[in-house]
């Protein structure tokens, strides 16, 4: 390879790593917007709707199983919570998941794909994303799940009468229903009582992904 070659190879890469780079920031940037804006949704929702039912902070501790202090961060924007830790809340708080993370209007709802904001686990390695609006429905949530590759996520008990869809769009899922246990595929589904404690598993070497369907009892 000639020196003008390698100058113009070694230049490539530069440039190909330097968009990369760009890319990678412009893209922490948009998350760190998305989380801030969400967090103060949730922190919004929550105040107003503990309020409304006239819970301390203290009480709301008591029914979900989040610390005093932790509320106390998310109403004061002083914390991004993960998914799992907002299920909870939404439990104590008696209110569809959607109503505490959404910002419902009025007339036709739109969500956009770019606007719906991503919640991730802890761990980074499981991702929630509405598929519907906020307010679109007081009893139906549709939401895209990706898991990573031999990844768990548990969640607690949601409220009572709550029942899940699964459709395996990608991958593996092997879901945990209490003691038991189901294998799916790609084109498989499966249907559950959401009210007992629940975890999905994606036993395979690729993220996988599912949509997922939460129907509240009335």
């Amino acid at each position: 390879m000639s020196t003008s070659t390698k100058k113009n190879a070694s230049g490539s890469a530069a440039a190909a790593a330097s968009a990369q780079k760009r890319a990678r920031v412009t893209a922490h940037a948009g998350d760190d917007v998305g989380a801030a804006e969400l967090g103060r949704r949730v922190a919004d929702n929550l105040r107003q709707r503990r309020k409304a039912r006239g819970l301390s902070l203290d009480d709301l501790a008591a029914a979900s199983g989040v610390s005093r202090a932790a509320l106390s961060q998310i109403e004061t924007m002083k914390s991004n919570p993960t998914v799992g830790v907002l299920w909870k809340v939404a439990v104590g708080l008696g209110i569809p998941f959607s109503e505490l993370i959404g910002q419902p209007r009025g007339g036709a709802l739109v969500l956009r794909r770019e606007d719906a904001q991503v919640l991730r686990s802890s761990d980074g390695r499981f991702e929630s994303r509405p598929l519907a609006p906020a307010g679109a429905s007081p009893l139906v949530e549709i939401y895209e799940l990706r898991l990573a590759a031999r990844s768990i996520h548990r969640s607690e008990p949601h409220a009572t009468g709550t029942q899940e869809l699964l459709v395996v769009l990608s991958g593996q899922l092997r879901m945990h229903v209490g003691d038991e246990a189901h294998d799916l595929a790609a084109g498989d589904s499966i249907a559950f009582d959401a009210d007992r404690a629940h975890a999905y598993e994606n036993p395979g070497g690729s993220e996988a992904r599912y949509h997922n369907v939460i129907v509240y009892g009335r």
